[in-house]
């Protein structure tokens, strides 16, 4: 899904949570502040004029490319949601770049505010090199730099470990920053650790459905072979019953035939019917003369 909103805005990272809830939908909004807080989002690549990024959705993983270009705030989501004018994807995206805009600037500010006034051109020595300014090694103190070592050194053992970093000193100057970036550097690091479990158990469960599938497909191919093995034997059994309708025809034209027959024989006999009726009854005074004949010869 593509969008594009007019923006005024000449980078990315000025784009703060109300002007992007000012423009978007409101329960798009209240979604992806759910995903911003459930640490969902991967910026991949990241600048004040684009952002790379990948979100864990409700239904899976998603990439996102937002870009400032000619006035307008383009993005693109590989999402199918039809929510306008920016998805959930997108607006969790911003809200992340802004969340992890902000330790740099303020990061920035401060030491701007704390740094100590520069001259116009530093000293060079004989080799050309800056002298080293006499504020900024006044800035750290011993006591200072042992605590940030002894700190350095406990929290490289802790991160060995998988566990949080330990509480630090309080330190001025330019260990501050440091520690601070350092313990940027470890959110980041977490959030990276829960994105990537999210991943594999999304992972995971993407491998048991498909195994689902693969399932459920190979039942679905024995279910046709028994079809096609049934089909096979209603086939034959077809062809049977058709050789035994073709003896059948030929039975009844061979019946056919004889019915014919017979009716001509019994016509013929009705014809001849009078002429045996005849010849009955001739037979019948030839045996009566022949009875009056006996009687006659046994009386002489």
């Amino acid at each position: 899904m593509r969008n594009k909103i007019p923006c005024s805005a000449e980078r990315l990272s000025l784009l703060d949570p109300p002007m992007i809830q000012a423009v978007v939908d409101r329960n798009a909004f209240h979604i992806g502040n759910q995903y911003l807080s459930q640490n969902r989002v991967r910026i991949v690549e990241a600048d004040d004029a684009q952002i790379s990024s990948a979100v864990i959705g409700n239904s899976g993983l998603y990439e996102q490319t937002i870009r400032l270009k000619e006035g307008h705030l383009v993005s693109k989501c590989s999402c199918a949601l039809p929510e306008e004018p920016m998805c959930r994807h997108c607006i969790a995206v911003l809200l992340e770049y802004h969340r992890w805009t902000q330790p740099r600037t303020g990061q920035q500010k401060k030491a701007k505010q704390s740094a100590p006034p520069q001259p116009v051109q530093a000293p060079l020595n004989r080799d050309n090199a800056p002298v080293p300014s006499p504020a900024s090694t006044t800035d750290l103190k011993l006591g200072e730099v042992m605590a940030f070592v002894e700190w350095l050194q406990s929290a490289t053992k802790t991160l060995e470990c998988g566990q949080p970093l330990p509480d630090s000193p309080t330190l001025g100057g330019d260990l501050a920053p440091c520690i601070q970036a350092i313990r940027n550097l470890e959110e980041r690091r977490n959030e990276s650790e829960e994105t990537r479990v999210n991943l594999e158990s999304d992972m995971r469960a993407r491998e048991a459905y498909v195994g689902r599938l693969t399932q459920q497909l190979q039942a679905s191919m024995e279910e046709i072979k028994a079809a096609q093995t049934n089909s096979q034997q209603l086939q034959q059994e077809l062809t049977a019953c058709n050789e035994m309708l073709a003896t059948v025809s030929e039975v009844a034209a061979e019946v056919g035939n004889y019915d014919s027959q017979l009716s001509s024989i019994a016509s013929e006999m009705m014809a001849r019917g009078p002429q045996l009726n005849k010849l009955a009854h001739s037979f019948k005074d030839v045996s009566a003369a022949l009875k009056t004949l006996a009687k006659r010869a046994a009386v002489s």
